[in-house]
């Protein structure tokens, strides 16, 4: 194993080179949902590779039908060293409305304030800062030691801001080049300031749009209300149909392959001291209005969801229109966990609506790709490294929590790779990421380029 203390004087005297070479990579706009910016996505590609082989990676710029993958590879094994690939994404969300941000989103500045202040800018938080605090963990090793600590894999993409449309046919091209013991990603966060996080859970889910069809046109509500059938109506009962006075999906088969936590991280979670209360207040609410029987933190991480996302029909402008309309429309996701099935869930949604529609109507669902939940294996060795590598970083101890959202690329490495993600990242709630005046602590990021230093330390003894 390599010597660890050099290593981390290198990173608190480099610090200031490392947040440099931080605001060079923010000042790229590569923003992946518009056309208008491909070419800084290529830069920004480009600007990764760079900086990879800078540090002694080959790495290499691959070319995809949408925006560009970055490929690298450097180190290697010894005895039972773990192969480990790093993941992160290059691409940003757009920075609308502009007027929102205190300094202009490409020119990121360092504001003064406790611990260093905040690096504030477009791609601070998401993903550009946590993915530089893996890659100058390994400039480090190298400066230091002359060589990576480990077999290390980096691939870097640059359409995770716009659904990822290469990302599942390029592992499934390059599965042999890109499989490894274990993924490592820094696209989440801290539990709070000074508690690290591994991320062991992540929700699946499944989208669907549905369209309730009555009339051939739109009727005058005088001449037609009463005796025609009204979209609107129809949809509302079938939507709040989709949920009992308790709380829980009422679909069919939603519950089959849901598990109830274990008893071990059940207390962890309690411990962690969740406010639901001041969760609420901070949205102006103030009683949770989930699942019966648990609390809000099991609802976020730990129990699946279903929510209507829009619903509308007939006149919604300015002023009145006294119509029953032709069409009614609700998007639905659903949030899943355990070993839901997202197709079959799918299914059972398209057959509620289209049992609940009366004579002369008739619903159309659609159901978009879903994705199934995640489970990482909290009791494998390298998770309990990384945890005790983490807790010796950070002023608490790093704790093991789930994840309300969703992060696909976890799921393809599980589908495609058959390899499990290590979800370590150092955001803060507070970090403003798809909005505007996004920032990134500093702190975090000194620390963030530490503790990957410790855990590749961790991972090599």
């Amino acid at each position: 194993m390599p010597e660890l203390a050099p290593v981390l004087d290198h990173i608190d005297a480099q610090l200031p080179d490392a947040l440099e070479r931080l605001k060079a990579l923010l000042r790229i706009e590569s923003i992946s949902t518009d056309p208008a910016y491909s070419e800084a996505c290529v830069e920004a590609a480009d600007w990764m590779v760079a900086t990879l082989q800078d540090i002694g990676f080959e790495a290499s710029r691959r070319d995809t039908a949408g925006h560009p993958m970055v490929v690298a590879h450097g180190g290697e094994s010894a005895g039972d060293t773990p192969h480990l690939l790093f993941y992160g994404h290059y691409d940003v969300q757009p920075v609308d409305p502009v007027s929102l941000w205190h300094s202009p989103p490409f020119d990121p500045q360092i504001e003064p304030g406790a611990d260093g202040g905040v690096i504030r800018g477009r791609g601070a938080a998401d993903d550009k800062g946590q993915l530089m605090t893996f890659v100058e963990a390994c400039r480090a090793f190298v400066a230091v030691h002359g060589a990576l600590p480990a077999k290390l894999t980096v691939f870097l993409e640059g359409e995770e801001e716009s659904g990822s449309p290469s990302l599942v046919p390029f592992l499934e091209q390059h599965r042999d080049e890109l499989r490894a013991d274990l993924a490592l990603v820094c696209d989440t966060g801290m539990w709070d300031a000074n508690t690290p996080a591994i991320t062991t859970m992540l929700r699946g889910m499944v989208t669907s749009e549905v369209t309730v069809e009555g009339a051939k046109i739109d009727l005058h509500s005088g001449m037609f209300g009463g005796p025609a059938a009204n979209p609107i109506r129809v949809l509302s009962r079938a939507v709040a149909a989709l949920h009992d006075d308790q709380g829980r999906v009422t679909l069919p088969g939603f519950y089959d392959g849901v598990s109830e936590l274990s008893d071990d991280m059940a207390a962890q979670w309690r411990g962690l001291d969740h406010d639901a209360d001041a969760f609420l207040g901070g949205v102006g609410l103030s009683h949770p209005a989930g699942e019966a029987g648990y609390s809000a933190l099991e609802q976020i991480w730990a129990r699946p969801t279903l929510e209507i996302n829009g619903i509308w029909g007939g006149y919604t402008g300015e002023g009145f229109k006294t119509v029953l309309p032709a069409r009614a429309h609700a998007k639905i996701s659903c949030r899943l966990v355990g070993d839901q099935d997202p197709e079959r869930i799918g299914e059972a949604l398209s057959a509620h609506f289209r049992s609940a529609m009366p004579d002369d109507c008739t619903a159309q669902v659609t159901i978009h790709r879903g994705a199934k939940a995640t489970v990482m294996p909290v009791d494998s060795p390298l998770f309990t490294r990384a945890r005790d590598a983490l807790t010796d970083e950070w002023p608490n101890p790093a704790v093991y929590a789930g994840c309300g959202g969703s992060i696909p690329v976890v799921g393809h490495f599980q589908e495609v790779l058959g390899m499990d993600s290590l979800l370590a990242g150092f955001g803060l709630d507070d970090d403003a990421i798809h909005s505007p005046n996004e920032k990134y602590n500093v702190r975090c990021f000194h620390k963030g380029i530490r503790s990957w230093a410790r855990i590749l330390c961790s991972m090599t003894d």
